[in-house]
């Protein structure tokens, strides 16, 4: 009886336990309209509200946020750094409440970083210069804090587009769901490279099969990878269209399953630019944003990879950049660049549409959201 009720003492405490982990949100904005830079909120998933916590000071545009796998520290990336040098910070997260406290910065060795991601080791850092067309690699040590870059890699060339090609524009590193590849995203050349990862030294290089091309003027901007791992989507920004490629896991080649998949409805004739990309936790559904039609488009993800058009939501703001399919699948959060707001959407996990809540949360030029749960 004893070791009954003993059991269902720690059954109990358990899920106390479970249910007390507070869900925290991190936005990454521009340093505009009085943003003070990085915004902390704790989600209610009862309420489906957004409560404010914190906002850290940082003047220089933290833009892009990533979250080590430890979940105990964050790092952003500066993107209104020196105009020559742009810089990545890396900070605590209170795991009690959340809370952001500075830790270090370093060099990203080039200008204008606009995206940060971390390797599942939480040893190395991978930032993507957007203006510098270069992607720098970072050690992450054992406190967290950022040391000088180990590796980086200058892309060159061009693209058909002069006015936003004309030069490399490294946009994002994506790590393979294995950990052995990174995929850089380069809007500028219109290639998606891929790297081996040494993640113990912080270094990489060219994989065997080094680089995936697009459509040229399709202009790379995000990658992510179906839960599967043997599916990958990329956003072509210019385009405001998709690509889709199969994956060889064993030496990180991508074969292109579909170019230039539209986005956008045929009677669109405005100016468009597509941003975002993530799929459902089910691998059944893919979104992308698209900026200027201000709207999620919305794809059935086939057993085949390919997608099938579902419909688009729009986002009940302008311009939007990031947007977050929380780690349950029932609500998408939306970054408004231009019109300061967060909307949260509840999600449909049968057929993927999306359900505007009413709720919208200002933050000033908001560009990332991201999620963790704290204990």
């Amino acid at each position: 009886m004893n070791k009954l009720l003993s059991i269902v003492l720690i059954g109990i405490s358990l899920t106390a336990q479970a249910q007390s982990a507070k869900e925290i949100m991190y936005i990454g904005t521009y340093s505009l309209r009085g943003s003070e830079g990085i915004y902390v909120f704790e989600f209610d998933r009862k309420t489906g509200t957004m409560q404010p916590i914190q906002s850290v000071s940082n003047a220089k545009s933290p833009s892009f946020l990533a979250i080590h796998p430890s979940g105990k520290y964050l790092y952003s990336v500066n993107e209104g750094a020196a105009k020559t040098e742009g810089g990545v910070s890396a900070y605590t997260i209170d795991r009690a409440t959340g809370k952001l406290t500075f830790l270090n910065g370093q060099s990203s060795l080039g200008a204008g970083p606009c995206h940060v991601s971390v390797d599942q080791t939480g040893k190395t850092a991978f930032v993507s210069n957007y203006g510098g067309g270069s992607l720098a690699v970072l050690p992450i040590k054992a406190d967290g804090t950022l040391g000088e870059a180990t590796d980086s890699v200058q892309d060159e060339g061009t693209g058909p587009n002069t006015q936003r090609q004309e030069k490399a524009h490294v946009h994002s590193a994506t790590l393979a769901p294995d950990n052995r590849f990174v995929y850089v995203a380069d809007l500028g050349i219109d290639k998606l490279n891929i790297y081996d990862i040494d993640v113990k030294a912080s270094k990489i290089k060219p994989a065997s099969t080094p680089y995936a091309t697009v459509k040229p003027g399709s202009g790379p901007r995000h990658f992510t990878f179906h839960p599967n791992g043997k599916y990958a989507y990329l956003v072509e920004e210019m385009t405001s269209s998709v690509a889709v490629f199969s994956r060889n896991p064993q030496t990180g080649a991508l074969t292109m399953l579909e170019d230039n998949v539209k986005t956008l409805p045929a009677d669109f004739t405005g100016q468009n630019t597509s941003a975002d990309i993530h799929i459902d936790p089910s691998g059944k559904f893919l979104y992308q944003s698209n900026r200027g039609y201000n709207a999620l488009t919305i794809f059935a993800i086939g057993n085949d990879g390919k997608l099938t058009k579902v419909g688009d939501q729009p986002t009940e703001g302008k311009t939007p950049r990031n947007f977050l399919i929380d780690p349950k699948g029932e609500f998408v959060f939306v970054a408004h660049q231009d019109s300061d707001n967060i909307t949260i959407f509840k999600r449909d996990q049968k057929t993927g549409k999306l359900t505007y809540t009413g709720q919208s949360v200002k933050v000033p030029a908001p560009v990332c959201v991201l999620m963790a749960s704290s204990h």
